[in-house]
């Protein structure tokens, strides 16, 4: 396949996920039964982003441009993909790029993330047999050139020391910041409770951590994030509240909560699920200097970063980490 053929085989797939027949909607509430924390509104939520912001024809060509896509096969190496499973088809980037790239995607999928991105695949070979020589699962990814690897930082070190000899890209825990000035509009604040809240809070682009000015006023923000109190009627969920409800009663630490997320004032940039820490600040330029340094974080909302509401719409060429993947795949 060369790579137009490619692409418009991505194309292809972007249409078939977008027009969410019968087969898919089944694909998906399989997904969802065994994996409590992808329910539907998140599953079609990542599938529509992964349409729109992917698979369209002049996004995926816009993407290209600036790279030397290779078009000998004899030049293909195998790719390693140890793939996350925290939100619905958070690998698909990985496997997009290793597919353009004209490199072998060799996939590792989470088990928490398997139904939805063996589908696809299997789609793609049902189109174009040819497929089965580029994309392949495997729970063994020995005798790969490359590898691209996301998890823990536990994981991540072991990955560090498992790939050393080859060239790598290795992703660990991330998370992300918002810096607000309280000049924010209501319409600001809603978007950025999607920030947060969209997956339950459990991508690295949701917001765990806010940066307020002195005598900021939480109470409008608060109001606006009851649009996701529905989540208290998940179970998984709410036993996280509870439970971090309980921590900080019992350790007398104040808190502020609507019912149904909290917020505390703690140093930490990450935060558990149903929770978001806070911390105060005078001068926006240290803090700016800090965050955009910091390699905990993935990415910044706000005024002059991010616009609210966007953190959890990135495009092709938002690579995690901010490391170009694609670049890295075509230099193998």
């Amino acid at each position: 396949m060369d790579l137009q053929q490619r692409i418009d085989l991505s194309v292809r797939l972007g249409e078939y996920m977008e027009n969410d027949n019968n087969e898919f909607q089944l694909i998906k509430e399989k997904a969802y039964r065994e994996n409590p924390w992808f329910i539907p509104q998140f599953i079609d939520l990542s599938v529509k982003n992964i349409a729109h912001n992917f698979l369209t024809r002049n996004k995926l060509s816009e993407w290209v441009s600036d790279y030397a896509i290779k078009e000998n096969d004899q030049e293909s190496k195998p790719v390693g993909i140890v793939m996350a499973g925290n939100i619905p088809l958070v690998g698909f980037h990985d496997l997009l790029s290793v597919f353009i790239s004209g490199n072998k995607a060799v996939i590792k999928a989470s088990s928490k993330d398997e139904v939805l991105i063996k589908h696809l695949v299997q789609k793609m070979v049902e189109w174009e047999a040819t497929v089965q020589n580029y994309i392949s699962f495997s729970s063994d990814l020995k005798s790969c050139d490359a590898y691209i690897a996301t998890g823990s930082n536990n994981s991540g070190r072991y990955f560090e020391y498992y790939f050393a000899k080859y060239p790598s890209i290795i992703r660990k825990n991330k998370t992300s910041a918002a810096i607000l000035n309280g000049a924010e509009t209501i319409e600001d604040l809603e978007k950025l409770a999607d920030d947060m809240q969209l997956y339950f809070g459990l991508g690295c682009r949701n917001i765990t951590k806010l940066y307020v000015p002195p005598d900021y006023d939480f109470l409008p923000l608060l109001n606006v994030l009851k649009k996701y109190d529905h989540f208290m009627d998940f179970h998984k969920y709410k036993n996280n509240y509870d439970y971090h409800l309980t921590l900080l009663l019992m350790n007398k630490r104040y808190y502020m909560t609507n019912g149904s997320i909290i917020f505390t004032e703690d140093a930490s940039l990450f935060a558990p699920v149903s929770q978001v820490n806070f911390e105060y600040y005078v001068e926006s330029g240290d803090l700016e200097n800090y965050l955009s340094v910091n390699e905990n974080i993935q990415c910044i909302v706000g005024h002059g970063f991010i616009d609210f509401g966007k953190a959890q719409t990135p495009g092709l060429s938002d690579y995690a980490d901010g490391v170009d993947t694609l670049k890295f795949l075509c230099s193998l």
